[in-house]
């Protein structure tokens, strides 16, 4: 498919969340395939395993700063573009670590066989869905004025957005939990 046919269907409202969502579930496919078929030395799985936790740090870095801002906004201390705009910023950098999470997974040849490990995989795959699943979210207060207070926002917007905190907060922390628990079994 050629850059402007896929820029022709991401402009697709509509659209857009199926196919990254597809796109993002391909990934992770991929990555977990790779991972479990393939198995490199020691030099090249610790050198894999280091730019793990280094893409791990930018992405949960970029998301730790994005919900605390969010949740400052929240609490009345920031202001609603306080938090679009960091969340504009930081969003290729989260993206940026997300692939880097899952470029690095492909060789560091988790065992899927258990089930922390799976665990560990589905919430990587669920945190990648649940950050799609709010680009309309964000859109939508994007465009609200820059002086909307939290409890001003419809209600069903609120709920979605404490949602995915909590989603995202669950997912990340249970990631990076089990990922530290394999590694160090792992020695």
């Amino acid at each position: 498919m050629s850059a402007p046919a896929i820029r022709a269907v991401l402009s697709r409202p509509r659209l857009l969340l199926p196919v990254l969502s597809v796109a993002a579930t391909a990934a992770w496919g991929l990555s977990v395939a790779a991972g479990y078929t393939f198995t490199f030395d020691q030099g090249i799985h610790r050198l894999a395993l280091s730019a793990h936790v280094l893409a791990m740090v930018l992405a949960f870095g970029s998301v730790i700063v994005v919900d605390w801002v969010g949740f400052l906004w929240l609490i009345g201390r920031r202001g609603l573009h306080d938090t679009s705009r960091l969340e504009s910023a930081a969003s290729p950098l989260i993206w940026i670590g997300l692939a880097g999470l899952l470029l690095t997974g492909a060789f560091i040849h988790p065992d899927i066989t258990s089930t922390a490990t799976q665990v560990k995989m589905c919430c990587v795959l669920g945190l990648m869905l649940n950050a799609i699943s709010l680009i309309p979210v964000m859109r939508g207060l994007h465009a609200l004025p820059s002086g909307t207070m939290f409890k001003e926002v419809a209600a069903n917007l609120r709920a979605r957005l404490l949602l995915a905190l909590v989603l995202s907060q669950a997912f990340w922390w249970t990631a990076i939990v089990i990922g530290f628990a394999n590694s160090m079994s792992r020695r």
